[in-house]
């Protein structure tokens, strides 16, 4: 599949092109498989998180419920294993709880570093 990128010039926590996250289940603020942000994402989706059953129930419990379909929004629900562009205080939030996700960094937003330093990502890096 191709991106419809929103910034072309994005880039990663490592300072490289930014690469997709994910495109089943598609994800991104602009549903276009990355993780990209701009004026009109408030939440700052971000972070390219691999999910876990721990997060989701985590994230759940917070009142964001991720894994349940939402037909209706064009929502499939996402199981452990889906890699999803979460927002960047959702993945603070669950990491001072002890139950942040692993990151994808080479498919992680570079805006994400005005959240979290660097060595906290690549401490929760996807091996």
């Amino acid at each position: 599949m191709t991106t419809a990128r929103y910034d072309k010039t994005a880039k990663n926590v490592l300072g490289q092109e930014l690469v997709p996250c994910s495109f089943d289940p598609v994800t991104g603020f602009y549903r276009n498989g990355c993780c990209e942000t701009g004026p009109h994402d408030l939440g700052l989706h971000t972070v390219c998180a691999v999910m876990t059953s721990e997060f989701l129930a985590f994230s759940k419990a917070q009142g964001n419920d991720l894994s349940t379909p939402r037909p209706e929004m064009a929502f499939p629900g996402l199981k452990p294993g889906d890699r999803w562009c979460l927002c960047a205080g959702r993945w603070k939030e669950a990491l001072d709880a002890g139950m942040a996700p692993k990151v994808v960094l080479e498919a992680t937003h570079e805006e994400m570093l005005a959240v979290v330093p660097l060595g906290v990502l690549k401490d929760h890096a996807k091996a």
